[in-house]
């Protein structure tokens, strides 16, 4: 079975006007850290903040912004010229929406025990065992995650890949998650589901994506 990984898609050429394209977003948040614990003052409200680690292109925030403005949503991408072509794509985006260009490393720099959900969307798997720990539902990021947290963990994951799928189902149960969904054919299901960009290419190609959602 053919798995396109995300790294692979989203090796993409700059942008010639990515830095223009940045500079002048205004939903790019530019000095993160400044919100650490007070992401209401930015958003001007108390709603429930979710979160898109690897946001991409930004279909699937975008979507989801509109569809709930009384959640909050931040995108979190760590590449300046796949951001760029988000920013391009879509130049206007609702209120309740900001996005951010850094490495989900450092999320603990700027979230504190604030989170109420965070998507995992067809995040690189990283199929090299020395490379585990780089994963996006490993346990170095889960032990980041703990910090962001509101009151209870939330985490909704979507991918291609089998193993990447396996392992987070390990290192999440490990971790003292349980699981409320899981599912390894999402478009034949009736899970309510807003599609990401490349997620639209896997359907076509009759690629099946795994879902769950987890809560500790």
């Amino acid at each position: 079975m053919l798995y396109l990984e995300s790294s692979d898609i989203m090796r993409l050429r700059n942008l010639k006007d990515k830095d223009i394209l940045l500079e002048n977003c205004d939903y790019l948040v530019k000095n993160p850290e400044d919100y650490k614990g007070k992401w209401h003052e930015l958003f001007l409200n108390h709603h429930p903040l979710h979160i898109e680690i690897g946001m991409g292109k930004g279909d699937f925030i975008y979507e989801m912004a509109k569809m709930h403005p009384d959640i909050n949503f931040v995108g979190i991408e760590k590449y300046s010229n796949v951001l760029a072509r988000a920013i391009k794509k879509y130049p206007v985006v609702p209120d309740n929406l900001k996005i951010i260009n850094m490495d989900a490393l450092k999320l603990a720099d700027v979230f504190c025990h604030e989170i109420d959900t965070i998507y995992l969307n067809f995040s690189d798997p990283w199929p090299k065992k020395r490379c585990a720990s780089r994963r996006l539902s490993s346990e170095v990021f889960l032990n980041i995650y703990d910090e962001l947290f509101k009151d209870k963990n939330r985490i909704i994951m979507k991918t291609d890949n089998l193993g990447l799928f396996a392992s987070s189902i390990v290192t999440l149960s490990n971790h003292g998650y349980v699981f409320l969904d899981v599912n390894l054919d999402l478009h034949h299901s009736d899970i309510p589901n807003v599609y990401t960009e490349y997620e639209k290419k896997f359907g076509e190609m009759g690629v099946k994506i795994n879902y769950l959602k987890a809560e500790k």
